[in-house]
C-alpha cells in the first residue's frame, strides 16, 4: 500500500519551484515546510511554514534531517541531503520533477564526487541547463502524484 504523504519538506535556499510548492499543497490539502538561511527572505502562506536557521555551510540540511519523517517529501536538489532523505523514508524530488529513489543515490553520489574532483584538478565542469517551464511543469505534476498516493512504475 502507498504510504500518504501530506508535508513537503523544502530545502529552499536555491529552489526555483516554491510558488508551484505553495499552490500544489493548497490544492492537495497538504502543508509545505520551507528551511532556508537568513539570507533568503520567506514569506510563511496558507498551509507555508517558512523556518530560517543562520547561514552557516549545513545548517538548513541538519535542521531538514532532524525535522524529516517517513512521510515527508524532501524537495532538493542536494544528492547528500536526498540519501539523508531517503535513509529517513521519505519520497524525494528535485525541482525538475525527478524522484530519487534508493536504486539512484549511489550513482548520483558517485557522479558528484567524481565532478567535485574534476573541479578541484582545475577541470571546467557544466552547471545544470537553464531551468525551463517545463521542468516547472513536471515537477509540478510529480509533487501532486506523490501527495495524491498515485503510484508510478515507469522507472522515473
Amino acid at each position: 500500500m502507498e504510504r500518504v504523504r501530506n508535508r513537503v519538506v523544502v530545502d529552499a535556499d536555491a529552489c526555483p519551484v516554491k510558488p508551484e510548492i505553495a499552490r500544489t499543497v493548497r490544492a492537495c490539502g497538504a502543508t509545505a515546510l520551507l528551511v532556508s538561511s537568513h539570507a533568503h527572505v520567506l514569506v510563511p502562506e496558507d498551509r507555508v511554514e517558512v523556518v530560517t536557521v543562520d547561514a552557516s555551510d549545513q545548517a538548513a540540511d541538519l535542521y531538514i534531517a532532524n525535522a524529516l519523517r517517513r512521510s515527508d517529501i524532501l524537495v532538493t536538489g542536494d544528492y547528500g541531503l536526498a540519501a539523508l532523505g531517503l535513509s529517513r523514508g521519505a519520497a524525494v524530488l528535485t525541482p525538475r520533477g525527478k524522484e530519487i529513489r534508493e536504486t539512484d543515490i549511489d550513482g548520483l553520489l558517485e557522479q558528484r564526487h567524481f565532478s567535485a574532483k574534476l573541479r578541484r584538478g582545475g577541470t571546467r565542469t557544466k552547471g545544470p541547463p537553464a531551468f525551463t517551464d517545463e521542468d516547472r511543469n513536471r515537477f509540478q505534476q510529480k509533487l501532486t502524484k506523490l501527495l495524491q498516493g498515485v503510484q508510478e512504475n515507469d522507472g522515473h
